[in-house]
């Protein structure tokens, strides 16, 4: 938004004025001054002849106060002790403060002289702004299950028989903490500024222009090449009825089914992002539903309660034979590759902050719902699942994609001999691969439109019409799409393979640099004085456990080089290793692509310049920092178990 204001001063002169944001806030940090944006609405002046005070309406609830006086002077607010000092300068001083619907940032203009002839009437121009309506519950939902699909249902099938159970679960919670320990950084830094781009903002602020700009593309990509992906992956599960026998000739094509899905998200889009958190919900309870009901009746199989299953008790003799492992330490590497494909999508929360309605409240309570997703929906069902469904069985060999007739899950109540309850998993898992197909839309639009939003990117990926949807880089994803066609085609699968191949390390890289610009960004909230009492949420693990979380990005990343440099059952292969790591020379790629076009040739950003109040919507900082500790003081009197559930709920 551009604000362009015409007033009449005292002296019945026109002026149109403004200056920018970061102008007036540099001339009183030179000045070492403590200043205070809303509070400027009730002021008493000592000395002022030039005095505009012009309120004007954006939205309906949003109002804006300019104050502008010519010479500088003092002033006291009726309310407190403040008293600011404001010595000669350049320019005149100017103070806009506003209850917002709109983020700070987008206001900007200049000084310009007055125009005769003139009416003195208020211009306000205003492009479109993504929506705020996400509700808590739409957050949390997100938080818990908005990515578990065919990562979780079908591909740790492969998993399992490449690595064993204990490698299963082993690597899965070792990816868990470390994405426990992200998603907390990334928590707090949501919390205090939602903005959009997110992690990608992040990495720009607080580490180095470049990197973010290379972190922002490959972020986008990753989601843009998944978007197919997961299309044919939904099309390929209704072959659990079409092709029964697995000949590879169902009775439906699957180009079919692609269409339709397309067709399922496009509407889904159309609606907004009102539209993608109403679908997340439904589509998240029944996953959390369906996980709930898998681990409630693995207990009883395994516990030979199943009338059906031949096999009696089992309890963990599946662990003894085949054995807890298998392949040795490769088998063991190979399961990062699958466990950070499954969990993927846990950072959506934070990229969602921007379009959430009240991010100090969601984002906080989402962020604590990560620990009961990744406990609860991934650790105990896959440790169930490694001791019902045995790893040598080789039909999870095949079990990738949209595979569900290999899905372990499937698998496992085949095993039991339950005739129903394959259809109905398939229905969920065929549910849960267009929920993901949805958040890739929602994730590579959002990321696009920030990117050129902040000139790293085509003009036209930043449009947004009325109601909040980036409907350019909606239609340009969307487009993308059409690539899951390409599988169908004879020989496609290989060209789909190398563009799915962009995203195989894309998530460890988004993870790491999180961790990292959290790190970056305590050092400069510590230089400004600032302590964790004056954040809105604070992450429960602090700085050290994003040092923990880089370092096992770092180990996943070594993890998978070795494995792509050593294949399981096979020798090092060309092909095999760029397939999975083509995303590291493609991000390597962008970045040093930003330092030659920029000729930006230093690295990182000079904390010192860093302005840690920018980006935030509370404008009233000691209004809010009072608002924390009444919030505290009140949560202090509660009895333990309530301060426990707060905690961690």
């Amino acid at each position: 938004m551009h604000v362009h204001v015409r007033a009449q001063s005292q002296d019945r002169r026109w002026w149109r004025m403004a200056i920018p944001w970061e102008t007036q806030r540099e001339m009183l940090r030179a000045e070492g001054l403590v200043y205070k944006y809303s509070t400027l609405r009730k002021v008493t002046w000592d000395f002022c002849p030039l005095l505009l005070n012009v309120r004007f309406s954006l939205v309906p609830g949003a109002c804006i106060s300019i104050f502008v006086f010519r010479y500088h002077t003092r002033q006291s607010e009726s309310n407190s002790k403040l008293r600011l000092l404001f010595p000669s300068a350049p320019l005149p001083l100017f103070f806009l403060s506003y209850r917002d619907r709109q983020p700070r940032e987008k206001y900007t203009a200049d000084v310009s002289p007055p125009s005769p002839g003139t009416d003195g009437d208020i211009e306000v121009g205003q492009t479109g702004q993504l929506k705020r309506q996400l509700k808590s519950r739409h957050m949390q939902m997100i938080a818990i299950g908005g990515s578990i699909g065919a990562g979780l249902f079908v591909g740790s099938g492969s998993a399992l028989h490449s690595g064993g159970p204990a490698s299963l679960i082993i690597d899965f919670i070792i990816i868990g903490i470390m994405l426990l320990l992200t998603v907390n950084a990334l928590g707090e830094l949501a919390a205090l500024y939602p903005v959009q781009g997110s992690f990608y903002n992040y990495s720009v602020r607080f580490i180095d222009r470049g990197w973010g700009f290379a972190m922002g593309w490959n972020y986008a990509i990753n989601w843009l090449v998944i978007l197919p992906f997961e299309l044919t992956a939904a099309g390929i599960t209704l072959g659990f009825w079409t092709d029964p026998d697995n000949s590879g000739d169902p009775s439906v094509n699957v180009g079919v089914w692609i269409t339709i899905f397309l067709v399922l998200v496009i509407i889904v889009n159309l609606f907004g992002v009102k539209g993608y958190g109403e679908v997340e919900f439904v589509l998240g309870l029944i996953k959390v539903i369906a996980i709930i009901g898998f681990i409630i009746l693995g207990v009883i199989i395994d516990c030979g309660g199943v009338p059906t299953d031949n096999r009696g008790y089992i309890g963990a003799k599946y662990w003894e034979n085949p054995g807890a492992f298998r392949n040795g330490f490769k088998g063991f590497c190979s399961v990062f590759v699958t466990a950070s494909f499954a969990f993927g999508g846990t950072e959506l929360v934070g990229l969602a902050a921007a379009e959430a309605d009240n991010p100090r409240k969601s984002i906080p309570k989402a962020t604590k719902q990560v620990f009961w997703r990744i406990s609860l929906f991934y650790v105990v069902s896959l440790f169930i699942l490694g001791l019902i469904v045995p790893s040598n069985d080789p039909t999870l060999s095949k079990a990738s994609g949209g595979h569900t007739s290999y899905s372990p899950f499937v698998l496992s109540f085949r095993l039991a001999g339950i005739k129903i309850l394959p259809s109905i998993f398939n229905a969920v898992i065929t549910l849960s691969v267009i929920s993901v197909a949805t958040s890739c839309t929602f994730a590579s639009t959002r990321t696009i439109q920030a990117l050129c939003a902040k000139n790293m990117g085509p003009s036209w990926g930043s449009k947004v019409d009325k109601h909040g949807r980036p409907y350019v880089a909606i239609a340009f994803a969307l487009a993308l799409g059409l690539l899951a066609y390409v599988n169908v085609a004879p020989q496609g699968s290989t060209i789909f393979t190398w563009l799915l191949s962009l995203s195989g390390l894309s998530n460890f890289f988004t993870w790491g640099s999180i961790c990292y610009a959290h790190i970056r960004f305590r050092k400069v909230w510590a230089m400004n004085g600032r302590t964790t009492d004056d954040l809105p949420f604070a992450a429960m693990f602090g700085v050290i456990g994003s040092w923990i979380g880089l370092g096992l990005v770092g180990l996943c990343l070594v993890a998978q080089f070795y494995v792509a440099l050593f294949p399981i059952g096979g020798k090092p292969d060309a092909e095999a290793f760029f397939q999975a790591y083509l995303a590291a020379p493609v991000v390597i790629l962008f970045f040093v692509g930003y330092k030659v076009y920029y000729k930006e040739w230093s690295w990182g950003v000079d904390l010192g310049q860093i302005d840690i109040d920018e980006g935030r919507r509370e404008l009233d900082l000691v209004a809010f920092r009072a608002e924390l500790d009444e919030e505290r003081r009140i949560k202090a009197g509660w009895p333990w178990w309530k301060r426990q559930w707060d905690f961690w709920m």
